[in-house]
């Protein structure tokens, strides 16, 4: 059984046991979070599609941690006029375990 969830406008397809990285999610470690928009639902040979949702479809998780993803560089340079600019980002992101899907 795997589920489609939407999160911080992008879309993730998990099964239970699966531990994946979200944009940062506000709670504690430790804590249970609730996903309830869930695109899709596949049972085995039975597929559910929502629109845009299942209805009654949640999943749950527990948050692993908090972090931030590898540092990227942002430069940007004009050529012949002089203008460079340096500048580096590290994306946020949470750690969670998918407990169950309730479809």
């Amino acid at each position: 059984m795997y589920a489609i969830i939407e999160n911080g406008g992008k879309q993730y397809k998990v099964q239970e046991g699966d531990v994946v990285f979200l944009d940062r999610l506000a709670g504690e470690e430790g804590t249970s979070v609730t996903f309830d928009k869930v695109l899709a639902v596949s049972d085995g040979d039975k597929m559910n599609f929502g629109a845009p949702f299942v209805k009654n479809a949640t999943v749950t998780g527990q948050i692993l941690s908090h972090g931030k993803d590898k540092k990227i560089i942002v430069f940007k340079f004009k050529a012949k006029k002089g203008y460079r600019k340096k500048q580096g980002h590290r994306q946020p992101h949470t750690k969670v375990k998918i407990e169950k899907i309730n479809a």
